[in-house]
């Protein structure tokens, strides 16, 4: 049996005691001012999160993947950050990959008993060949989910490194990483409901792991999104104003740029930098191992 009552996840707060008998406003001010707390809890798992960014980054950099993993809330995390990777960096999209216990079903709608599977957090990994080169990231808020716990096992068997994100700190899943970030901004207000609070910080810590390690493979110049892939119009034009904020050079002059590049705004901007064709900067490019810096100087 699961000893509910000692999970810090789980805990009541004292401050939303009475929550159900509060006004409206009453009940706002509350939830702002607990979620609040957050960012300061993350912001005490630094140390952790820059360590796992390091590990990710020398992953994908040798050709290497990120598997997220989760149930529940925790699971949807993982695949929001995994999917939304692709069009703002141009990543492949089995670079950053969320698996979640129960499948594609659960991204919808609860599957029941799913997470308490630790054999299907194997066997989700061995079904998209996980091994040595990649890194995994189990998230569980309660530290304790079974399907999360069964993936981290076989990932380390397979000599790969593994990485935790959890809210309860010293939990099973904390302790089983190699690395575990477990930030604790406290009990939530509605007892247990851990898309809250927790749901927030993970967010939060997922955000800076793939934001860092985009940023350490040359995918961002200054503090622009330079990889961006112009999908549709909106993208399109974020791509036409990131060349000219980078190269100062005018909207039209930035459209010209983007079609001789073949809509990458890198290459665009490495072009009228260094008053170079597509070719040249693309070579430029890969001699700087993509950091748009290092390829102009």
């Amino acid at each position: 049996m699961v000893e509910i009552d000692r999970m810090p996840t789980e805990q009541s707060n004292p401050r939303s005691a009475q929550i159900d008998s509060m006004s409206v406003m009453e009940m706002v001010e509350l939830i702002n001012s607990e979620d609040s707390k957050v960012a300061e809890a993350v912001g005490l798992e630094k140390e952790h999160i820059a360590q796992a960014i390091d590990v990710i980054y020398r992953q994908l950099h040798t050709g290497g993947r990120l598997i997220y993993c989760g149930a529940g809330t925790s699971g949807r995390l993982g695949i929001l950050d995994a999917v939304e990777c692709p069009p703002t960096y141009s990543t492949d999209p089995e670079m950053i990959q969320g698996l979640i216990a129960g499948g594609e079903t659960a991204i919808f709608r609860a599957v029941e008993g799913a997470e308490d599977d630790v054999k299907l957090g194997k066997k989700d990994l061995q079904e998209i060949l996980f091994s040595d080169k990649d890194v995994l990231v189990g998230v569980a808020a309660s530290g304790r989910t079974p399907y999360v716990m069964g993936a981290m096992q076989y990932a380390k068997k397979q000599g790969a490194p593994v990485i935790a994100v959890t809210c309860s700190p010293g939990s099973k899943i904390d302790k089983a990483a190699d690395i575990g970030i477990a930030p604790y901004p406290g009990p939530e207000v509605i007892t247990g409901s851990t898309r809250m609070k927790c749901g927030t910080a993970q967010k939060m810590v997922l955000n800076m792991l793939t934001t860092c390690t985009m940023i350490k493979l040359g995918k961002v110049y200054g503090n622009l999104m330079v990889d961006v892939n112009p999908s549709n119009e909106k993208l399109m034009q974020r791509c036409i104003s990131i060349i000219c904020a980078a190269t100062g050079c005018r909207e039209e002059q930035a459209k010209e740029l983007l079609v001789r590049s073949d809509n990458r705004p890198k290459t665009a901007i490495v072009m009228q930098l260094c008053n170079c064709d597509e070719e040249t900067a693309g070579k430029r490019l890969a001699q700087a191992d993509g950091h748009i810096y290092d390829a102009i100087r």
